[in-house]
C-alpha cells in the first residue's frame, strides 16, 4: 500500500532563523530543512522518535547538498516541501524545496540518510523499518555529491572547539547543523556579508560526543572554501562553500 510521502508547510522567517544580515542564515536554513524532513518522516511514521521506540534504531544523515538562489528576509513566509525520492535498500535521498511568496525556489537541497541500530550501530534495511519504496516522487535536485580531492597538506589549522552540552542533540552527539556553524566560523562576519554563499555540500563522516575536542581546518581554492573538522586524527565532518 502506497502512502503520501510529500510534506508541505509554511514557515515564517522569525528572529530564531536570522543571521546578522537579517536574512535566513546558512545553518538556520539547514535547521529549517532538518525540521521539515523530520516532520515529513513523521507524517508517515518513519521519524527518528518512532524508530527508536519501535525498532531501537535511529536516522543518520551522511551527506547533504544545498543550493541558494536567494535568502528570505525577516518576517517573510516561505513554503517548504520535503519528500524522499528513493529507497535504496540501506539508504534514501530526500529532496527539499523552499519557495518564496512568488513561488520561486530560493533554496533547494538533497540529503542522503540511512538507519542504524542503537545496539550494533550497523545499518538497518529500510524495508525492515517500514520505510516506503513505491510511488516515490521524482527528484528535483539533480546535482551529484562530490569527492573532495584536497590533499591533507593543503589544509591549514583555524581553531579548536571543545564539545559541550549545547552542541549535543537527542542522539547524544553533536547535531549536524552545529558542524555547519563550526565550519562557518572559519570566515569573518564581514566576509560572509559581502560574499553570499551559492552552494554548500557537507559530508558527515563520524560522531563526536561531549568532552571531545574538535579541530577545524580550511583550504581556499578559487571560489570554494573547503573545511574539515577532526576529533584528534579522526575526520568527522567535511564540506565546501561555493561563493
Amino acid at each position: 500500500m502506497s502512502v503520501n510521502v510529500t510534506y508541505t508547510t509554511e514557515r515564517k522567517i522569525s528572529s530564531a532563523y536570522l543571521d546578522s544580515s537579517v536574512r535566513l542564515g546558512i545553518s538556520h536554513a539547514a535547521k529549517m530543512i532538518q525540521d521539515n524532513v523530520t516532520e515529513c518522516f513523521g507524517s508517515f511514521s518513519c521519524d527518528g522518535v518512532t524508530y527508536k521506540q519501535k525498532y531501537n534504531a535511529f536516522w543518520v544523515f551522511t551527506k547533504a547538498k544545498f543550493s541558494f538562489a536567494d535568502f528570505p528576509v525577516w518576517k517573510e513566509t516561505v513554503t517548504t516541501t520535503s519528500f524522499p525520492v528513493d529507497n535504496g535498500g540501506l539508504r534514501t535521498h530526500i529532496n527539499t524545496v523552499i519557495k518564496d511568496k512568488e513561488g520561486r525556489a530560493v533554496i533547494t537541497a538533497n540529503q542522503e540518510a540511512c538507519v542504524l541500530s542503537f545496539e550494533t550501530h550497523r545499518p538497518v534495511k529500510l524495508d525492515q523499518v517500514g520505510f516506503p519504496s513505491e510511488n516515490l516522487p521524482q527528484a528535483v535536485f539533480q546535482a551529484p555529491f562530490e569527492r573532495f580531492a584536497i590533499a591533507p597538506a593543503e589544509y591549514e589549522f583555524v581553531y579548536e572547539q571543545k564539545v559541550r552540552y549545547s552542541l549535543i542533540d537527542m542522539s547524544h552527539h553533536v547535531n549536524n547543523t552545529e558542524y555547519i556553524n563550526l565550519a562557518l566560523d572559519v570566515f569573518t562576519e564581514e566576509y560572509l556579508l559581502t560574499n553570499p554563499i551559492k552552494e554548500l555540500e557537507v559530508h558527515y563522516t563520524g560522531e563526536t560526543k561531549e568532552g571531545e575536542t574538535l579541530i577545524v581546518y580550511k583550504c581556499t581554492k578559487d571560489t570554494r572554501t573547503y573545511v574539515q573538522i577532526k576529533a584528534e586524527d579522526r575526520l568527522v565532518f567535511e564540506c565546501y562553500f561555493l561563493f
